[in-house]
């Protein structure tokens, strides 16, 4: 077979191969469903993107202070529609989701306020932020304090603990919908929901944000959809389907949204400044093809999920739950299966996969880091890519892939890798 060739050329096995081939005959139903949820929200942003009327003007550049950067605003009033906001901030000047993140929180916290956690521990990279590892600039050096309820044993919502930690200065609560270096269930947006419905009746003042991190197009709704006050996220991750080389967004209510724009630029100025530097094209594009990438990525989360499950390693979701975000986590157990499956993923990699990754001490972390992504944007886990942490339980994170086809050819060369190192035995 010439597909069967061109497999073996790339460095599959025959054996690997027709074992992929068994297990993703075995997920044709699924699939199917994936491709609706993936038409329903494509229609979803063709009508948002109609519905603001974008033209080929909205395409040109902007330079300087970028006042009237008609494109800006139309992009902003394209992802309000689509994500069922007030008023959105889409810039470029957001550099990753947790800039983002840390934009809303800032906007939004002032001294003696509270932050709110009712799912734990967020991603590492927020401990800095919030100032729950001592950090320069943190909001716990502006007088922030912050508090956290730690989710169930089951991974449900701990009611009972979140309902004694809300008080009067409880501002805004952060839920993480994604696992982030952590094994518990990704939240739905139905889940999400209800928790928000609940903590709004224990205060409704309070300000609910949802880190909507490898979730966008996943589902038919969007957290913003069932009560989230502000809903964040990166250009490099979902929405940007691949072709935003940078940014992040901020969708939501407007008054939370504009405070965000004020700590963004500068009191005053607000979202009247930044200019576009030519990137609307990309932007505008990369949010039309985001339904059909991701469901490509989904595909790839569930394959990589159905694949491990049966080899014996744990993974979460397994290979049978229903899907939330775009995160497959597979516990490998030792460093050197953290390190076998990284390079397989490196090695399906249009670019760099020559590259073969090891763990470092990078930014943000308490922990050395192993990546692979041989990406067109630097860091885009949109694309093909998978990392962890080098500590227990020594579970790798995989992600992305542009097309299914890319990313089930990184599933099999992961495997492939654990094959030819003794790990696994197919």
């Amino acid at each position: 077979m010439e597909l069967e060739q061109m497999y073996e050329q790339l460095g599959i096995s025959k054996r690997v191969l027709e074992f992929g081939w068994e297990t993703e005959k075995k997920l044709k139903e699924r699939f199917e469903k994936i491709d609706q949820t993936a038409e329903y929200n494509q229609m979803k942003v063709i009508h948002a993107m109609q519905k603001a009327q974008v033209s080929e003007i909205h395409f040109a550049a902007t330079t300087g202070y970028g006042y009237n950067d008609l494109g800006r605003d139309v992009l902003e009033q394209v992802y309000a529609n689509t994500f069922f906001g007030e008023d959105a901030l889409v810039r470029p000047q957001l550099m990753s989701g947790t800039h983002a993140l840390c934009v809303a929180l800032s906007g939004n916290l002032r001294p003696g306020d509270e932050l709110l956690s009712p799912v734990g521990k967020p991603y590492d990279t927020l401990e800095e932020v919030i100032g729950i590892r001592d950090s320069v600039g943190s909001l716990k050096e502006y007088g922030v304090t912050y508090r956290q309820v730690d989710l169930l044993p089951d991974g449900s919502f701990d009611y009972e603990g979140i309902k004694h930690a809300i008080h009067e200065k409880t501002k805004l609560v952060t839920i993480q919908r994604s696992k982030g270096y952590d094994t518990r269930p990704t939240l739905s947006v139905e889940k999400i929901g209800e928790l928000i419905a609940f903590i709004k009746q224990q205060k409704p003042d309070v300000i609910c944000m949802v880190d909507n991190c490898y979730g966008e197009f996943v589902e038919r709704t969007e957290p913003t959809q069932v009560g989230a006050d502000l809903m964040v996220g990166s250009l490099i991750k979902n929405p940007g389907g691949g072709l935003a080389p940078i940014g992040g967004y901020i969708v939501g209510r407007k008054d939370c949204v504009e405070r965000a724009s004020f700590r963004l630029s500068a009191p005053g100025l607000g979202k009247e400044i930044g200019a576009s530097l030519g990137l609307n094209q990309s932007l505008f594009q990369g949010l039309f093809l985001a339904p059909t990438v991701v469901a490509g990525a989904l595909k790839g989360a569930i394959f990589a999920a159905n694949i491990y499950e049966q080899l014996g390693f744990p993974v979460v979701p397994n290979g049978t739950e229903s899907r939330h975000d775009i995160i497959q986590a597979v516990t490998l157990k030792t460093p050197e299966a953290v390190i076998a499956f990284c390079q397989g993923i490196q090695a399906a990699a249009p670019v760099d996969s020559y590259v073969a990754p090891e763990p470092w001490e990078m930014p943000g972390y308490d922990a050395p880091v192993i990546m692979a992504a041989g990406a067109f944007v630097q860091g885009s886990s949109i694309e093909l890519s998978a990392d962890g942490p080098m500590k227990e339980p020594y579970a790798v994170y995989f992600q992305g892939g542009l097309t299914w086809y890319h990313a089930k050819l990184g599933i099999l060369m992961s495997l492939q890798k654990l094959a030819d190192k003794g790990i696994v035995r197919v």
